[in-house]
């Protein structure tokens, strides 16, 4: 299939009710592996990353360094690819268009994109964060491949603790809305984990929920029962293959 058709092919997998499962990969190895369990897409995550490369998490990582393993993960699987976009390397709209006219050249059909401040604290204003998303598609519609934005917001995932989730329902919506509005193709609520609040996510928006599954979340099929249309699992792939390691190593360090 051609990059459009793959990118095509990759919105459809999301379909609430019966969700895309997607076990975050870090390297071409990785995702080689998690190919071979049977995924039916892979998805970088920005942590896993950037520790795996001895950078930190939140832009670190030079973007001609992340684009070129996101290159060798599209070369080495053949399955449909979505890139940690994290905050697009700059809120500069012009380099940020260029910056996803370069993910796509790398090889991707998907992209994960935050509304965090890189190297600060909060948020950025949904007005300004839905105009960034509008660049996006707006780039992604100038290479003609029809990248599925997974538009990603940090309101639950800034300290609150879920019992006070129920408090920022009303800006995650709002959010929501204005992103979808901008040309976002789906929601990604890291951090959201109580299921009446996920329910009520899911029935406020018409487009695809992403809930990541750290352990706290509801099993999968409580998450499809509630309409969730994708689930991801963040920085735990990495941390459970990189314990895995150390305690082979601790094996073998000591026989």
């Amino acid at each position: 299939m051609s990059q459009s058709d793959t990118a095509r092919a990759f919105a459809e997998l999301h379909r609430p009710g019966a969700p895309l499962i997607l076990y975050n990969a870090w390297d071409a190895g990785s995702a080689k592996a998690i190919a071979k369990a049977g995924a039916t897409a892979i998805a970088t995550g920005s942590w896993s990353l950037a520790h795996a490369q001895g950078f930190d998490d939140g832009q670190d990582m030079p973007l001609e360094f992340a684009l070129n393993i996101l290159a060798r993960i599209t070369a080495s699987v053949d399955l449909p690819v979505s890139f940690d976009f994290e905050a697009g390397y700059s809120d500069d709209l012009s380099t940020l268009a260029t910056n996803m006219e370069r993910v796509i050249a790398a090889g991707a059909v998907g992209v994960n994109f935050e509304d965090r401040v890189i190297d600060g604290s909060g948020l950025l204003a949904a007005a300004t964060q839905a105009k960034q998303i509008s660049t996006l598609r707006k780039a992604a519609q100038s290479t003609g491949v029809p990248v599925f934005i997974n538009a990603r917001t940090d309101v639950f995932f800034q300290g609150a603790k879920p019992n006070a989730h129920s408090d920022l329902m009303a800006e995650a919506i709002e959010r929501a809305r204005a992103y979808a509005h901008a040309g976002a193709d789906g929601l990604f609520v890291p951090g959201l984990v109580t299921p009446d609040l996920i329910g009520e996510f899911c029935a406020a928006t018409s487009l695809p929920v992403n809930i990541m599954q750290t352990g706290l979340a509801p099993d999968h099929q409580s998450l499809a029962d509630m309409g969730v249309a994708r689930i991801s699992h963040g920085p735990a792939p990495y941390l459970t293959a990189m314990t895995g390691v150390t305690e082979a190593a601790k094996t073998a360090l000591t026989t």
